[in-house]
Parts: structure tokens; C-alpha cells; sequence
């Protein structure tokens, strides 16, 4: 849910929560403020806090914002769904390595925001691989206490975020459908497509 007040529209919300995220990535969150925020956002600084409480808040907000709605499709097999969740993902996110990068450290070192960050953005998506998941236990595809799943979020994204900085290019949906057939999938004991 993005937060949005009388004086804000949509669009200006927007614009303001770029700005947040493009002074996160400049700057870093210790030296983000709520001075630098509102000239940069051309907001004024009590909207801000009226808006938001803070500095952390609006972090979220704006870090929420930015981060893709997923919704779980039921295509009937679990490689299917995978395939829609990375649809989704490569439509909707341009990956920023510079800020997640930020906030990798933001959080580190702030562990109320890693925190409110986990609580906001984290939970509901990852419960929608949960959804998933479980469809596929029902359907017989995988077992419950497979050792593969605990480690399925991060194998999932973190091809998607870290190919461009690792080979220069870009996780298009040929590069994750093969990454799905030649590592998730087997990793769940799944026999995928010649």
C-alpha cells in the first residue's frame, strides 16, 4: 500500500518515493535526511513528517513502493508458476544492484529498518512463494520437507538481481527459465523439459 495524504497525489508520491530511493543510493541512509529529502522532493519538510513520523517510515514506504507485486498464478505445475512469478518479476523490476547494495547496508547496520523492511516488503511476497509451494505439495510435485526449499527465495532472486553485475547482461526470461530447468527444479527433484 503506498501512503498517500491529502496534499500528495499518487503521481506526486511517486516522485517523492524516487527521490528517497535515489538519495539512498547516492548518499547512503545514514547520511539520508529529511532536509535533503524535501529539497530534493521539492516537499515541504513537515508534510514529510506528518506523512510519514520519520525518516525510517518513509524508507519503507518508499522501498515498498518499489518493489513488484507478485501474485501467485495457479498454471497447474510448479515449473508454470515459477515461470509466471519471473514473468512478473522481469516486467515489473529494472534491478538497481547500486541500491539494493544500500540497503543490504542500510540494514546492517540498522536493524529496526531491516526489521520494518522484513515486516513490510519481505512477508508478503515471500508468502506468495509459500502459496506456491504449497500448491505443489498438494499436487505431489514435491515433498513438504524437501532440504531444497528453505534455500528456494534467495536462489530464486538472486539470479535476477545479479547477473548484470556479474556477467553483463541481463536475466531475461530465457536466462531464468534455464536457470529454473537447470537448478531449482532439480534441486526439488523435478525432472524438467529437454
Amino acid at each position: 500500500m503506498r501512503a498517500v495524504s491529502s496534499r500528495l497525489t499518487p503521481e506526486r508520491t511517486d516522485e517523492l518515493y524516487a527521490a528517497v530511493l535515489r538519495l539512498l543510493t547516492e548518499v547512503g541512509y545514514d547520511r539520508l535526511t529529511m532536509d535533503r529529502v524535501a529539497e530534493e522532493s521539492r516537499s515541504s519538510k513537515a508534510t514529510l513528517y506528518r506523512q510519514w513520523g520519520g525518516k525510517e517510515s518513509l524508507v519503507v514506504a518508499a522501498f515498498d513502493a518499489h518493489a513488484p507485486e507478485i501474485h501467485p498464478a495457479d498454471t497447474g505445475s510448479l515449473r508454470g508458476d515459477f515461470l509466471e512469478l519471473y514473468r512478473t518479476f522481469e516486467e515489473e523490476v529494472d534491478p538497481d544492484i547500486a541500491l539494493a547494495g544500500a540497503v543490504i547496508h542500510a540494514c546492517k547496520t540498522h536493524p529496526s529498518l531491516a526489521e520494518s523492511l522484513h515486516e513490510r516488503v519481505v512477508v508478503a511476497r515471500v508468502a506468495v512463494l509459500d502459496e506456491v509451494l504449497e500448491r505443489a505439495v498438494a499436487r505431489g510435485e514435491i515433498d513438504a520437507d524437501d532440504p531444497a526449499i528453505p534455500f528456494l527465495v534467495p536462489a530464486l532472486v538472486g539470479p535476477a538481481m545479479v547477473r548484470e553485475l556479474i556477467e553483463r547482461k541481463p536475466a531475461d526470461m530465457a536466462y531464468l527459465t534455464a536457470f529454473l530447468d537447470a537448478v531449482i527444479l532439480p534441486a526439488l527433484g523435478i525432472t524438467t523439459p529437454s
